[in-house]
């Protein structure tokens, strides 16, 4: 890609750093999703939203052939569970935090009158016993916000229910590693924006529905793609989330595959892959000169994917992935070259696309 024009504009990566460094954790997309919608208003011609807040623009919204893009807003976090008598917080899971990342992490934790500094405190190692020590668990793990009672705690305005987020920012890293919490996966809410843009610069409209999709609740269960795959009721369905970078160490590759950043979008074969769809993005990759690399994910992606191709009696749909390093960590990170090539292959795929295509296996 060395010698291709980067189509990441000045305000496309303005907006990427606003989005990565806003918290959006599940169940509270709604600021994230509105700084979404703002950016995205320009190249649509309407918005749906719906109760849980997963947001969709649309172009073309009265054509009956309908195409999803799609990438989820939501991040990882934690909530507060109990306070103890010294105003110590523990923690519950809300999607998959690592336990074993969170001990002197700093963490933001969202009240209603804004938010309040926290972190998650451990023993010094001078007073751990090496032959028996505990390691971080999601049960001892805990947050100090500089407290010495329950009460204090409450007069700052937290109580069990609120949510906790880490405060890490985006930056890059070597000129081209882009790093930050929660690219998993607002890095794909970006990704399909950017192909909304690219299309309306072209001024070449589809003959069909678009609709740019960014679910909510996908860490805790893939919930926001389900029900919105319901309302849309689309015909294909092309997803792009992040997948693991196996090329780290104690990672064992005859058990996960290989994926690496910098070598391409990650084309995923999975039961819910339907098989014509991805076909469709390989030979868009090959003739487009767009380098790809393959994936296993089976028995089922754990993406937005299986939602959508198990609504609706079935809708074909695919999986394009994002390869990335150190997921549900504070330094997520992707490289710049990957992030362009999958909004160029999801772009060139619609744009080859045609009204009516049925993907059936019989046609």
């Amino acid at each position: 890609m060395a010698d291709k024009k980067s189509i990441l504009t000045e305000d496309s990566l303005d907006f990427l750093e606003r989005y990565l460094n806003n918290a959006a954790p599940t169940g509270y997309e709604t600021p994230g999703q509105k700084l979404w919608m703002d950016y995205l208003a320009p190249y649509v011609d309407e918005f749906i939203t719906d109760a849980y807040g997963s947001a969709v623009g649309v172009i073309n919204p009265d054509a009956d052939y309908k195409v999803v893009i799609e990438g989820h807003a939501d991040e990882i976090s934690w909530y507060v569970n109990y306070i103890t008598d010294d105003g110590l917080i523990y923690v519950l899971r809300n999607g998959g935090s690592d336990h074993q990342i969170a001990t002197s992490k700093r963490v933001n934790i969202h009240t209603k009158n804004g938010i309040v500094d926290g972190v998650f405190g451990w023993p010094a190692i001078h007073l751990r016993d090496p032959q028996k020590e505990e390691t971080p668990k999601k049960d001892n793990i805990f947050v100090d916000v500089g407290a010495t009672s329950k009460e204090d705690v409450e007069k700052m305005g937290i109580h069990v229910g609120c949510v906790i987020t880490y405060p890490d920012e985006f930056f890059v890293l070597n000129g081209d590693k882009f790093v930050c919490r929660a690219i998993d996966n607002r890095m794909g809410g970006f990704m399909v924006a950017e192909v909304a843009r690219l299309i309306h610069e072209s001024g070449e409209r589809p003959n069909f529905g678009l609709y740019v999709v960014n679910s909510v609740q996908e860490e805790v269960g893939l919930k926001g793609a389900g029900m919105i795959a319901e309302r849309i009721k689309p015909n294909v369905a092309i997803c792009t989330d992040v997948t693991h970078d196996t090329t780290t160490p104690m990672i064992e590759k005859k058990k996960t595959g290989v994926a690496k950043i910098g070598a391409g979008p990650v084309i995923t074969y999975a039961p819910a892959v339907q098989n014509r769809v991805r076909e469709h993005l390989i030979a868009t990759a090959e003739k487009h000169e767009i380098p790809f690399q393959r994936l296993v994910s089976a028995p089922a992606t754990g993406t937005d994917t299986d939602a959508f191709a198990y609504s609706n009696q079935g809708v074909p749909s695919a999986l394009i992935a994002l390869a990335l390093r150190y997921m549900h960590t504070t330094v997520e990170m992707v490289h710049r070259e990957d992030v362009e090539n999958v909004i160029r292959l999801i772009h060139e795929s619609v744009r080859s696309l045609e009204s009516g295509a049925t993907f059936n296996y019989f046609d």
